[in-house]
């Protein structure tokens, strides 16, 4: 196993470091090195501009809009995204593109697959319940077939950006009396088909990107249908696996510590035995990931494929350590960490006397505690590490 970079490979980091560095607007860049949350017209523009570049979809086939690149060049560039720090484009995007490449008509993939990679199409994900969340094969929404129709009814929970989205993909009962994992369809859903509505839900830490979708009769062609009928289980296995491949996420998680010792030092901390204790296992922790993340891309190299259970070992340990950087982070700001606040921290003179990024930790730590439930809770990991990469 050659866990080093080539020369080239190393050539490719610097021009997507390069890349990432001049191509993103300056407010847009300014407002995510702020931490603040991107707007949908933000998430578009920066969609587009990856798009002329030809990196909008990097894990789709050459002829759908895709780079080609290697699973090193992959991991390359969503290090180099992440640090930048630029954003990262919506992972639904990906996740309905290759179960579309892999499983849709060719009529399917004429019509949804370039109003996907340019967000002229925004998709948003439905596959949680109340009730099936982790357990996710247990999901209750039905729907009925009727001659060239599926009456939907049922409710989804969760949805990132629903109330966003032009489409959802949506996993649906079509058989009842199937065992759970066997009577599950894969549907591409036009959001603004009657009978559907959306309720927002307040996360943690303040902001509205979750949502509830409930259906009432709704009506969707078969012809929307993703492959066979009852099948869907297997396509979604195919989405979660790439999620969890991208879950890690190394580079943010390496910003949070470079902040973090910035932070410290400009509190007169960098001295401080605790802190300092604490902030290098984070990084021998960190390392460990990123050479396991080097592992699996190694044996992608060989095997050419993502579904690889050793991709749950990435997500469980990627997100506790998100959830680590988040809190040293919070330990160091203090006060400073808590949105609006500012006046408190305004001298009489009117100047500012914190760096106007660190009111956005307090939220993200609160938001962040979900890392370790979204895309397969740990406890399953656990479960997945277990029987399949222990044989246990």
């Amino acid at each position: 196993m050659d866990l080093a970079f080539t020369p080239e490979e190393n050539a490719f980091r610097m021009e997507a470091r390069e890349f990432f560095r001049t191509a993103m607007p300056d407010d847009m860049r300014r407002r995510v090195a702020l931490g603040q949350k991107a707007t949908r017209n933000d998430l578009v523009t920066w969609q587009r501009i990856l798009d002329k570049k030809g990196w909008a979809v990097p894990a789709w086939p050459v002829e759908w809009g895709g780079t080609g690149w290697t699973p090193v060049q992959h991991y390359i560039y969503t290090e180099e995204l992440l640090q930048a720090p630029a954003l990262p484009p919506l992972p639904h995007i990906n996740q309905v593109g290759v179960v579309i490449i892999a499983r849709g008509t060719p009529e399917q993939k004429k019509r949804f697959l370039p109003k996907i990679r340019t967000m002229e199409w925004w998709f948003c994900q439905g596959f949680s319940e109340p009730g099936s969340g982790s357990d996710l094969a247990s999901l209750k929404t039905r729907a009925e077939r009727h001659g060239d129709h599926y009456i939907v009814n049922g409710q989804k929970l969760w949805t990132s950006q629903a109330h966003y989205a032009d489409w959802m993909y949506a996993l649906v009962r079509t058989d009842a009396s199937a065992s759970k994992h066997t009577g599950i369809s894969y549907l591409l859903i036009d959001m603004k088909t009657p009978g559907i509505s959306v309720r927002p839900v307040i996360s943690l830490d303040g902001s509205h990107h979750l949502n509830e979708v409930f259906f009432d009769n709704v009506r969707v062609p078969v012809d929307n249908r993703m492959g066979e009928e009852n099948r869907g289980w297997d396509y979604a296995k195919h989405t979660l696996s790439h999620e969890r491949a991208i879950i890690a996420r190394v580079g943010q998680s390496k910003a949070r510590v470079k902040a973090a010792k910035a932070l410290a030092a400009r509190a007169g901390l960098q001295d401080d035995r605790k802190l300092r204790e604490k902030l290098a296992a984070i990084e021998v922790e960190l390392k460990a990931l990123e050479i396991t993340n080097m592992r699996v891309i190694d044996g992608m190299r060989h095997a050419g494929t993502a579904q690889d259970p050793k991709g749950s070992i990435l997500k469980l340990k990627g997100t506790e350590l998100q959830q680590q950087t988040l809190e040293v982070l919070l330990e160091i700001a203090g006060p400073e960490a808590i949105p609006r606040q500012t006046e408190f921290y305004t001298s009489k003179g009117g100047q500012a006397l914190r760096e106007e990024w660190t009111a956005t930790i307090a939220p993200a730590f609160y938001i962040g505690r979900a890392s370790s439930i979204y895309g397969g809770s740990n406890e399953i990991q656990h479960n997945i590490i277990a029987k399949r990469v222990l044989g246990l």
